[in-house]
């Protein structure tokens, strides 16, 4: 190892013992434990912890630091699904843990310690669902477009360690609502990254938009597509005229869940329908026939593996990732 490369990793260590250091020793927000949060007094107490926390983000952002800057943002988030769940009234540890995440990062923020760290702790046992969204997250990180998408990747990140912890808890049902926050803040941050700084006249070699078009159990119609998934695939359309950018090609890949057995050939001949029908739409929006392609992998990609999922119902609801066609827009300026 170079003597620079051991400076370096000195450094961050160092930085990571400071860190730990002044979080440990840092005064906590403790909310009121669940089976006492009965009275008008409690709760009172605890959204004055939260109305204080809110107030050090405040007081972080009006001494410099940007509401975009990716730590002030995290803290933010971490704050909000906190209090969301608090709000619900989630009794499990998580409104607590989550809080205590932000209040983590809101201190090494007012002690000036650098670098902060940039790892999502999966708090209260939270799943790690949607590897895929995680992987575009983490690929953002560390290039140069990462300084216009901070806050997006930030709350990407958090939304996602959110919809892990109502996996857990109520299963997939319940965690689809923040898995569509989370694809959202994905699909922002991607944009952001292209747009960032002064629009280069080319973009770097194939820059690629992405969104899933979600299918019904065992179905590959239109009428089978769930509508929030359409309306991705429209919203990425929509960033081609916003950007100015010109689709050089699209290419689908379908793809089914792994109820039929994995490697069956039924999956993969309704893998390869999906991957027609959401061609068809395509050319009905406007796109050349002779710019798509589509190839079809039956159940052999899964991004969502729903282990010990029961019953049935839920089992079908919880795989529904796998039940789609990836649509990746290649594009240029």
């Amino acid at each position: 190892m170079t003597t620079t490369k051991t400076s370096l990793l000195c450094a961050a260590v160092l930085a990571c013992i400071a860190f730990t250091a002044f979080t440990a020793g840092a005064q906590q927000t403790q909310l009121t434990p669940a089976r006492d949060r009965i009275t008008d007094e409690a709760i009172h107490a605890d959204l004055t912890g939260y109305e204080h926390t809110q107030g050090r983000i405040q007081a972080l952002n009006d001494g410099g630091r940007p509401i975009r800057d990716y730590h002030l943002s995290k803290a933010q988030c971490w704050l909000d699904v906190s209090f969301h769940e608090y709000s619900r009234n989630d009794r499990s540890a998580f409104p607590q843990e989550a809080l205590t995440e932000s209040e983590k990062l809101i201190v090494g923020m007012e002690q000036g310690v650098t670098p902060l760290p940039t790892d999502t702790p999966l708090v209260n046992g939270a799943a790690r669902v949607r590897e895929d969204l995680w992987k575009r997250l983490g690929a953002i990180h560390g290039t140069p477009g990462f300084a216009c998408a901070q806050q997006a990747v930030a709350c990407g990140e958090v939304e996602l360690v959110h919809a892990g912890n109502e996996f857990n808890q109520q299963q997939w049902r319940h965690a689809k609502p923040y898995i569509q926050i989370a694809e959202d803040w994905v699909s922002d941050a991607e944009a952001s990254t292209r747009q960032c700084g002064a629009v280069p006249a080319v973009l770097p070699v194939d820059t690629v938009l992405t969104a899933n078009v979600l299918f019904e159990f065992d179905r590959s119609g239109r009428s089978d597509i769930r509508a929030y998934s359409l309306q991705s695939l429209d919203r990425e359309l929509a960033r081609l005229r916003e950007e100015g950018l010109t689709l050089a090609k699209v290419e689908l890949v379908g793809h089914a869940d792994r109820l039929q057995g994995r490697g069956h050939d039924y999956n993969q001949a309704l893998s390869e329908r999906r991957a027609q029908t959401v061609r068809a739409l395509l050319l009905e929006r406007g796109i050349d026939a002779a710019n798509v392609t589509y190839s079809f992998k039956g159940d052999g990609d899964q991004v969502q593996q729903c282990d010990g999922v029961k019953p049935q119902a839920a089992l079908r609801e919880c795989l529904i990732p796998n039940r789609r066609v990836e649509v990746r827009l290649h594009v240029t300026r």
